[in-house]
Formats: C-alpha cells, structure tokens, sequence
C-alpha cells in the first residue's frame, strides 16, 4: 500500500520526461522517483490515440508494480490524448503537463496571444488550445509542430548553428502572430530554452510546463497528505531515483546525466510489452 515514503512514478516516451524530473528534484527534494523512459517506441508524437493510450496502459501496470503513490505523465502527447482515457485505470493520483502550463500561460498573458510550441500530435490533438479556451475564450493561440527540435536536443545539439537555424524557421508564425507568451509543449524544448530566447527576445514570457508540473504536484501531494516528510538529510541519489527504460540503458544513462547534472550510473531494461 502507497503511502508518503513511497516513490513518485514519472514517466515518457523517451528521455524529455527527464526535464519534469529535474524540476521534480529541485521543487521537491526529499521526494523518491521512478522514472520510466519508453525508449524502444519513441516517438509517440506521429502515434495513434490507440496506440499511446495502450502503451500508457502498460507502462501504468508497470508503475503499479513499483507501489508508486503518484504519478506525472511527463509527455505532452500522452498529456494530450491519453491521460483522460486512462485516469480511471489507476488508484492513484495522476497529473500530466498540460494544464499546469495552459494555466500559467493563460494567466499572464497580457495583450492574449499565446504561441505553442510541439509535436505533431501534441499540437494535433488541439489540447493546448481547447483548455486555453476554456480558461479565457477571448486568448488567440497559435501552434506549430516541430518535429525535427527533438532529434537535435537528443543529438546534444542544445545551442548549435542548425538548431538556431530550425528554431528561426519554426518561430516566424508565433512571432508574426504577435505572442507574448510561449509554451515550450514539449518536454525536450526546456534544454533549448537559452535558444528559444536568444531567438524570440526577452520580451517573450517562456512557460516551462515542466516547472509548472513540479509545483503542481507538490500541490497534490500535499492536499492527499502524500508529500515525503522533510527530513534534513536529503539521501543519495543512487538511493532516491531509480531509472527504468524500454531499451538502450547506457544511452539513457549518459543523456540523464547530463541533463540531471549528477552520474546516473545505472537503468533497468524492461520488458515494456508484457504488462
């Protein structure tokens, strides 16, 4: 049985979850985490419904065999087409990064005019837009999906030629649209974050949803009595976060590492398939 001493379970389709869990650690410190990375089926962005609402299920079978007591779904697509359909599946809380996002987004805009950066489906699915319109009907949202940021942040490519070269390309409709707050839709765009500034300018409110998420989930873990009791002494990491992933465990290890900013010397295959 789940209680305050149990992990966080946090999970993705890869490895950009890792930015929610970095916002987790540093928002959260005494918290445990078991960070799953679905890396043998990445991307979910060009996936089905149907296909990332099954292997949300099974990758939620395998979170229960870990006695979570929380869950975040750290990927927007999955946020978008999948966390409804599966919130009944779980006897535990469940958030994704979505709304937390839309949220802030919509509460400081000023002249109303958001920009959305994501993956195809991300921004297929119109969840952005839908929630955003719910909170304030009178916000203009544009979008553009941009599939190739998500290769270049994984190749390491964070502040590199090409990358402000796509960036360019994929900000023109956001900055003629007149946005003055960004969404970074997609849990890979926070490592690009000092790009995405240096190209739409300072005046441009960037929204990190992983940030938001991390805030959010104190929230809830505090509202169900769920947030692991300050302790002082913060623990080893090896001891706090266990890692988990589809496939490629040492090519996980050295991205997490250099995103968590602390060796993450091991990852546990799983075969994702049979839950």
């Amino acid at each position: 049985m789940a209680d305050c001493y149990s992990p966080v379970g946090v999970f993705d389709s890869g490895l950009g979850g890792l930015t929610v869990a970095r916002e987790i650690i540093r928002q959260i410190p005494d918290e445990r985490i078991v960070y799953f990375g679905d890396t043998a089926r990445v991307p979910y962005g060009s996936k089905s419904k149907d296909t990332i609402i099954r292997y949300t299920d099974q990758i939620l079978r395998f979170l229960d065999t870990q006695d979570v007591k929380a869950i975040v779904v750290a990927c927007n697509t999955v946020s978008s087409y999948a966390l409804e359909e599966v919130r009944d599946h779980v006897n535990v809380p469940i958030i994704g990064v979505v709304k937390p996002g839309a949220r802030v987004a919509a509460a400081t805009t000023v002249n109303r005019k958001i920009g959305i950066l994501g993956t195809e489906g991300t921004v297929a699915s119109g969840m952005y837009p839908r929630f955003i319109g719910e909170l304030n009907p009178e916000i203009e949202v544009t979008q553009k999906a941009c599939p190739l940021l998500c290769p270049l942040v994984e190749e390491g490519w964070w502040n590199n030629d090409v990358t402000f070269s796509v960036l360019h390309r994929y900000l023109e409709p956001i900055q003629a649209s007149g946005a003055d707050t960004l969404i970074l839709g997609c849990t890979h765009y926070p490592l690009l974050r000092s790009a995405i500034r240096e190209v739409m300018g300072e005046k441009v409110n960037l929204v990190n949803p992983a940030y938001e998420t991390a805030i959010e989930l104190r929230r809830l873990l505090t509202e169900k009595g769920l947030l692991y009791p300050e302790s002082g002494e913060n623990g080893k990491a090896e001891e706090k976060y266990r890692f988990f992933v589809s496939d490629d465990p040492e090519r996980f290890c050295r991205f997490a590492t250099s995103v968590l900013k602390f060796d993450i010397e091991k990852a546990e295959k799983v075969n994702i398939e049979s839950f």
